[in-house]
Protein backbone atom coordinates (compact mmCIF):
# COMPACT_ATOMS: atom_id res chain seq x y z
CA UNK A 1 0.00 0.00 0.00
CA UNK A 2 2.55 2.03 1.04
CA UNK A 3 4.36 1.65 -2.82
CA UNK A 4 1.19 3.10 -4.65
CA UNK A 5 1.69 6.97 -5.05
CA UNK A 6 -1.31 8.76 -4.12
CA UNK A 7 -2.90 9.22 -7.33
CA UNK A 8 -3.06 5.55 -7.90
CA UNK A 9 -5.06 5.61 -4.70
CA UNK A 10 -7.27 8.06 -5.80
CA UNK A 11 -8.06 6.35 -9.32
CA UNK A 12 -8.90 3.34 -7.63
CA UNK A 13 -11.58 4.55 -5.28
CA UNK A 14 -12.73 6.81 -8.03
CA UNK A 15 -13.00 3.90 -10.18
CA UNK A 16 -14.88 1.96 -7.45
CA UNK A 17 -16.65 4.96 -6.71
CA UNK A 18 -18.38 5.13 -10.74
CA UNK A 19 -18.83 1.46 -10.64
CA UNK A 20 -21.53 1.46 -7.89
CA UNK A 21 -22.73 5.01 -8.82
CA UNK A 22 -23.96 2.89 -12.30
CA UNK A 23 -24.97 0.21 -10.43
CA UNK A 24 -27.37 2.16 -8.54
CA UNK A 25 -28.31 4.06 -10.49
CA UNK A 26 -29.89 1.09 -13.04
CA UNK A 27 -31.05 -0.23 -10.00
CA UNK A 28 -33.44 2.46 -9.19
CA UNK A 29 -34.88 1.96 -12.57
CA UNK A 30 -38.84 0.26 -12.69
CA UNK A 31 -38.67 -2.90 -13.50
CA UNK A 32 -35.40 -3.99 -12.26
CA UNK A 33 -34.64 -7.61 -11.03
CA UNK A 34 -32.14 -8.67 -9.05
CA UNK A 35 -28.93 -9.31 -10.11
CA UNK A 36 -29.80 -8.21 -13.77
CA UNK A 37 -27.71 -5.05 -13.76
CA UNK A 38 -27.50 -4.82 -17.70
CA UNK A 39 -30.80 -4.92 -17.71
CA UNK A 40 -31.78 -8.48 -19.88
CA UNK A 41 -35.04 -8.15 -18.67
CA UNK A 42 -36.10 -5.60 -20.79
CA UNK A 43 -35.64 -8.01 -23.97
CA UNK A 44 -36.27 -11.47 -22.35
CA UNK A 45 -38.33 -12.36 -19.67
CA UNK A 46 -37.99 -15.62 -17.15
CA UNK A 47 -40.86 -17.79 -19.52
CA UNK A 48 -37.84 -18.54 -22.29
CA UNK A 49 -36.71 -21.96 -21.45
CA UNK A 50 -33.56 -21.05 -23.37
CA UNK A 51 -32.57 -18.17 -21.30
CA UNK A 52 -33.62 -19.85 -17.26
CA UNK A 53 -31.28 -22.67 -19.06
CA UNK A 54 -28.27 -20.24 -19.92
CA UNK A 55 -28.36 -18.37 -16.45
CA UNK A 56 -28.50 -22.06 -14.24
CA UNK A 57 -25.28 -22.87 -16.56
CA UNK A 58 -24.20 -18.98 -15.62
CA UNK A 59 -24.83 -20.14 -11.91
CA UNK A 60 -23.28 -23.19 -12.16
CA UNK A 61 -20.45 -21.83 -13.78
CA UNK A 62 -19.70 -19.28 -10.99
CA UNK A 63 -20.22 -22.00 -7.58
CA UNK A 64 -17.46 -23.91 -9.35
CA UNK A 65 -15.36 -21.12 -9.54
CA UNK A 66 -15.84 -20.43 -5.97
CA UNK A 67 -15.25 -23.99 -5.36
CA UNK A 68 -11.68 -24.04 -7.37
CA UNK A 69 -10.64 -20.93 -5.90
CA UNK A 70 -11.10 -22.00 -1.99
CA UNK A 71 -9.57 -25.19 -3.51
CA UNK A 72 -6.78 -22.85 -4.16
CA UNK A 73 -6.60 -21.22 -0.78
CA UNK A 74 -6.54 -24.41 1.13
CA UNK A 75 -3.32 -25.47 -0.41
CA UNK A 76 -2.09 -22.21 0.41
CA UNK A 77 -3.17 -22.81 3.77
CA UNK A 78 -2.12 -26.07 4.18
CA UNK A 79 1.48 -26.06 1.98
CA UNK A 80 2.33 -22.55 2.14
CA UNK A 81 3.25 -22.59 -1.71
CA UNK A 82 0.11 -23.06 -3.80
CA UNK A 83 2.13 -22.72 -7.50
CA UNK A 84 4.00 -25.87 -7.35
CA UNK A 85 0.93 -27.67 -6.44
CA UNK A 86 -0.96 -26.92 -9.17
CA UNK A 87 1.29 -27.08 -11.89
CA UNK A 88 3.47 -30.27 -10.19
CA UNK A 89 1.87 -33.09 -12.41
CA UNK A 90 2.32 -31.02 -15.55
CA UNK A 91 6.30 -30.94 -14.56
CA UNK A 92 7.79 -34.36 -13.73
Amino acid sequence: AAQLPAVGWLQFVLGCGAIEWIAEQVKARPGYQAGDLLGAAYWVDNSDEGWVDYQNKEINNGRLAMLAIMGIITQDVQFHDYGDQIFKPLVQ
